[in-house]
């Protein structure tokens, strides 16, 4: 009987043993599945926010872009116009200047004339002239 009882309690022990360690490959692999979940979270998680964070910053670049396009636009419009001013106002000054050249010759032209004549009187000759009259 008292082998039997030592039998009994190397058997409830030996059973003991096998079912904490099963105990133990139960948890070692619940743990093992949760850290691989975790892990899978994780990594979700993490692609998720750099997802999210290259889509706020590619966004934030293209409404960037966008306007420096629309100003550059509105800087190319403006340019035009004032090559079209400038453009004006030079054919004005050259059609200013031939003008201005033209009647310069013309002057020139008369005050030779009124030095070639020899008869012509003088100023002073009129006053004369005009005194004794």
């Amino acid at each position: 009987m008292a082998r039997e009882t030592y039998n009994s309690v190397e058997h409830d022990q030996l059973a003991g043993t096998q079912v904490e360690a099963e105990i133990r490959e139960f948890v070692r692999r619940d743990v093992m599945t949760n850290r691989e979940r975790h892990a899978d979270n994780e990594s979700e998680m993490a692609t998720s926010s750099i997802n999210s964070v290259l889509q706020r910053a590619s966004t934030s670049s293209v409404q960037e872009i966008d306007k420096l396009i629309a100003e550059l636009q509105t800087l190319s419009d403006t340019l035009h116009k004032e090559r079209a001013r400038v453009q004006h106002e030079i054919v004005h000054y050259s059609s200013l200047t031939r003008a201005a050249l033209k009647s310069t010759k013309v002057i020139a032209e008369s005050l030779t004339q009124f030095k070639k004549a020899p008869d012509a009187p003088t100023l002073s000759d009129l006053e004369d002239h005009s005194v004794a009259s």
